[in-house]
């Protein structure tokens, strides 16, 4: 174009910017160069979608602090310059100045809610997500569907089922209603949450379905027990045309595993990649060794996990060190730790299973030997906690917790039923080390 002598405008570098945020690691040194010419113009100052794009590109290019600069420096900004930079920092994992841009707007759009409850939820700060939700609401902000399916996510993985009915009403009254993605995400959310009765609900009245809508409930029906469900749907997709995909089989597998089916596994397993020609991915194996462990054919599964293509993760490991837990295998349980300590040797997670192995059958000398590994290395068994909700809200607790508000009630019940349990002849079982 240059070439041909052809003057680039506003729309040209707006294509290139959006080209170069969207390959940032191949588009760095042509998006400054961009930049540069758009400066001689004066574009990036006086034309407001010239300064958006360099600030998206920036933003996503991890260049944050240069995306405010040109933000700062643009003399015109509409509602979308503003996502855009919320979005930027969120995106940057920088939260406080985020908000703070966000409370800085001459005027909110529900797009400027969403950016940063979206932005929370997908890095797992679920509980700052729907606190962010409830502050939408009350300002009276319509959600989209894009919100909805950023809060039934957070729903999803807090375990918030009530919040999660309470956002199912409002989508039944929104035009989105029918939104295949909105009702995936239901299925998602009620699956995760145990009602699978609800999610088998949503999935029967879409009025139309897609391959994820199919995963989900496969998925759902396999995670929560229920085998025979989820290999039923596995073959009504096929023969309602849709093609399974690795998420598909993901699930299938899931169903043998949990309901011990070792042939049926093996089988799909097979047809996946000998009739379908998808490559296992790591999770595919992952579910082949859970189902030999699950069975107790630990030297299968072991032999798998070494004949793999691919490096087990944690989950491969830590699924068959689990079953060398129930099944009382000490010897490849050591070696497994091995493995599992050589990817992340800073995990307590890894320790204090083997010392609980060695506990388990009476070897207090290893168990011991394992605790003194750990304290000499520096590392500390991190403390596990438990979870409720409670009118939407969730309330975390650790061994001996006194820090929430209502502890003295919460101990006063604790002692109640511990006098109810001795009143009804309950006697604690001690257990005398060697």
């Amino acid at each position: 174009m240059r070439l041909s002598g052809v003057e680039p405008n506003h729309i040209t570098f707006i294509t290139l910017l959006s080209g170069c945020a969207e390959f940032p690691s191949k588009g760095r040194d042509l998006g400054c160069l961009i930049h540069g010419y758009v400066c001689k113009l004066g574009l990036d100052k006086e034309d407001v979608m010239v300064g958006t794009a360099l600030v998206e590109m920036y933003s996503k290019g991890e260049q944050v602090e240069v995306a405010k600069l040109v933000f700062d420096a643009m003399m015109a900004k509409n509602s979308v310059s503003w996502n855009t930079m919320i979005d930027g920092y969120m995106r940057n994992r920088e939260y406080e100045k985020a908000v703070e841009v966000f409370d800085e707007m001459p005027q909110r759009d529900v797009i400027s809610w969403t950016a940063l409850i979206n932005g929370f939820a997908k890095r797992g700060f679920y509980e700052e997500a729907l606190d962010w939700f409830r502050e939408m609401m009350i300002f009276g902000v319509e959600p989209d569907y894009v919100t909805i399916i950023a809060v039934l996510t957070a729903c999803a993985n807090l375990g918030t089922l009530s919040v999660g009915l309470w956002v199912h009403r409002l989508v039944l009254k929104q035009s989105f209603r029918n939104n295949v993605r909105v009702n995936n995400s239901l299925i998602d959310m009620y699956s995760r949450c145990g009602c699978i009765e609800f999610a088998r609900e949503v999935f029967d009245k879409m009025q139309k379905r897609s391959l994820v809508s199919w995963n989900s409930i496969i998925i759902g029906f396999a995670v929560n027990g229920f085998a025979e469900e989820a290999l039923k749907y596995f073959e009504a997709m096929q023969k309602e045309g849709f093609k399974p995909d690795g998420v598909s089989f993901t699930g299938a597998l899931t169903a043998c595993s949990h309901a011990g089916l070792v042939d049926e596994g093996l089988r799909y397993f097979d047809i996946m990649k000998r009739v379908h020609k998808i490559s296992p991915r790591i999770e595919h194996f992952g579910c082949i060794v859970d189902l030999y462990s699950r069975a107790g054919k630990l030297k299968e599964a072991w032999d798998l996990v070494r004949n793999m293509p691919m490096k087990p993760n944690e989950v491969v490991l830590g699924s068959l060190l689990a079953a060398c837990r129930n099944y009382g295998d000490i010897s490849l349980a050591e070696r497994i730790v091995k493995n599992l300590v050589a990817l992340d040797p800073g995990s307590d997670s890894n320790y204090v299973l083997l010392s609980n192995i060695y506990a388990a059958v009476g070897r207090w000398v290893g168990a011991s030997k394992v605790r003194r590994r750990m304290k000499a290395l520096g590392i500390q068994k991190k403390p596990g906690f438990s979870s409720i909700e409670i009118s939407g809200c969730v309330h975390e607790f650790v061994a001996g917790d006194k820090s929430h508000i209502d502890k003295d009630s919460i101990y006063a019940m604790l002692e109640l039923l511990s006098f109810d349990l001795m009143s009804s002849g309950y006697a604690p079982e001690i257990v005398v080390r060697e």
